[in-house]
């Protein structure tokens, strides 16, 4: 049986149950639909055959909260030329010649995939492949700095004064600095190294 027939069947039983009940409200609230979905499935199943009342959309687009083409794809690349720009920076940028509000940007980056400065950095990286597009100083500078930020990413997470040892155990250079270290590390030091 697949899901459309489940779907009739679901919405004629709540036709038939309001007609053995004889209370739309009560039988609604055992099938968890509204009085209004009711009132639809009725007006559908007077309206024609017994598989009238099939799953339909209710979601139409609203075109007047859609961006036009033209704005999207400056949003787009203004993102690619200055990756490192979050939406009301890039915001300021496009203001000046396009009406666009920073959570429009937003939005448009979210739909493109690019929302995260690390997407946007590596869609830059995939396109200068593809199309050898000759980058900025901006971009270069930008593909530079996350590469530094990947390299050192080892060590990053850790307080400063802590390094890794070997077999990834934890050693502590500076004992003065241990305030700042969460409790259950400090309480599992001090335990370790007294004194």
């Amino acid at each position: 049986m697949n899901t459309e027939v489940k779907l009739i069947k679901t919405k004629l039983g709540l036709l038939n149950l309001s007609e053995q009940l004889g209370n739309v409200s009560q039988a609604c609230k055992i099938f968890g639909y509204s009085r209004d979905s009711f009132y639809r499935f009725k007006e559908l199943y007077e309206q024609g055959s017994g598989l009238a009342p099939r799953e339909v959309s209710r979601r139409k687009p609203n075109f007047k909260n859609w961006i036009e083409e033209a704005i999207e794809e400056q949003a787009k690349q203004i993102a690619l030329d200055f990756p490192a720009f979050r939406q009301v920076r890039a915001w300021n940028e496009l203001k000046k010649g396009v009406f666009i509000s920073p959570a429009g940007i937003c939005c448009v980056w979210l739909c493109n995939d690019m929302e995260t400065y690390s997407k946007r950095l590596k869609l830059l990286e995939k396109r200068a492949a593809q199309e050898g597009l000759v980058l900025t100083e901006t971009q270069v500078v930008a593909l530079e700095k996350a590469k530094e930020e990947k390299q050192a990413q080892g060590d990053r997470d850790l307080p400063s004064g802590l390094s890794r040892g070997s077999g990834h155990l934890l050693r502590w250079h500076n004992q003065r600095s241990w305030k700042y270290l969460s409790t259950n590390l400090y309480r599992y030091l001090c335990q370790s190294y007294p004194g």
